[in-house]
């Protein structure tokens, strides 16, 4: 019992500690559930050679050290700026990084004083999805679970399910299911017509199993979701490649757009069963366009191209100026797009989220 007591008084007075250096205090800690976009590094503990991993230069060259550590951009991601606007030094760290070994202290403490990251990048809504190398939502959502049952083993149901229920769990995951339904339809030679069809089982498929998931989480005690839609999927280098001029997937778009649609109308059904559940939606594809359209407005230059090749590495051809180019790969945002997207989640322009803002999702009660 001693030790279940120093334990809380640690997290308790590091938590308030934090707290203090942000403008107002914070949450008690941040979850985090997603694909590369938010990954801080699971995947460097994965195994295989076809797992997609961001743990070597020129990732992470602008991050502090210029270290690669496993994050898809030149620096930080959203994952990172979400958390430092709600008072955290950045995203808390990959789950797979706290679990070396049998021993749970490391990972209970953490998980405590500022939460986990179980994001992994390549993973989808759906367990099919880059299947076997990469963690889908599924399993993120199992690996949440064995750290819950760990916390309250060392501090008690009642502190874990106080502590959840004021935290934010962050969530932004989608876009590489329809990454590989547009590849397999391409492989089909299938129809823009029969796409659209297509999409209408994908569509169920999603909803159904997000659906589940958001309500598993709220089972565990969440209670405060953020969550980032599937930004404007046709229009990163990778899809443009794929079309002779160079100019955004129409399709890949609509279909992102109608699937965001489906989850706005999710999450207010499901806050109209689930009793205590908030959240605040955040529209990564009217961001994406709107900087796309105007990217002067945003400092950018470059819209089109990738800074560092389609996957990065040491051999890829870097850019001069990275903060200008709305791209760090072929397929995840740079830095200064992560930046300015949670900045705009955060607390920016009314139409970036509904019903309400992160800023009101991390104050509200």
């Amino acid at each position: 019992m001693g030790a279940h007591r120093l334990l809380l008084c640690l997290v308790t007075c590091m938590q308030v500690l934090v707290g203090t250096v942000a403008a107002g205090p914070r949450p008690p800690a941040m979850y985090v559930f997603g694909s590369s976009i938010v990954d801080v590094g699971n995947n460097n503990y994965l195994p295989g050679a076809a797992v997609g991993r961001a743990n070597r230069p020129f990732n992470g060259i602008d991050f502090q050290g210029s270290i690669p550590t496993g994050r898809f951009s030149n620096g930080y991601n959203t994952a990172d700026y979400v958390a430092k606007n709600m008072g955290f030094v950045y995203s808390p760290p990959a789950y797979l990084s706290l679990v070396p070994s049998s021993l749970s202290g490391p990972l209970v403490f953490t998980a405590l004083s500022s939460g986990v990251n179980y994001a992994s990048g390549g993973a989808g809504i759906l367990n099919s999805t880059n299947a076997g190398n990469t963690i889908p939502l599924s399993k993120q959502l199992q690996n949440f679970g064995a750290t819950r049952a760990k916390m309250v083993a060392a501090v008690g149901a009642v502190a874990v399910d106080n502590q959840l229920s004021r935290s934010i769990f962050l969530v932004n995951i989608g876009n590489n299911d329809f990454y590989v339904f547009a590849a397999a339809e391409r492989t089909r030679n299938r129809s823009d017509e029969d796409q659209r069809r297509d999409a209408v089982a994908l569509y169920a498929n999603l909803i159904s199993n997000y659906s589940a998931s958001i309500t598993e989480m709220y089972s565990m005690g969440a209670r405060k979701f953020a969550i980032i839609n599937v930004w404007q999927l046709g229009c990163v280098p990778a899809m443009r490649a794929l079309t002779p001029t160079g100019a955004c997937s129409d399709l890949l778009n609509e279909l992102a757009a109608g699937f965001n649609d489906s989850v706005q109308s999710l999450l207010a059904s499901l806050a109209g069963k689930l009793p205590g559940l908030v959240y605040s939606l955040a529209d990564f594809y009217s961001f994406t366009h709107d900087v796309l359209a105007n990217p002067g407005a945003s400092g950018f230059t470059d819209i089109a191209h990738a800074c560092c090749g389609g996957r990065c590495t040491t051999n890829s051809t870097l850019c001069v100026d990275r903060d200008r180019h709305v791209f760090w790969d072929g397929v995840h945002p740079s830095q200064r797009t992560a930046f300015l997207a949670a900045q705009a989640f955060y607390d920016g322009a009314a139409k970036y989220t509904t019903p309400i803002n992160f800023k009101k999702l991390a104050q509200s009660s």
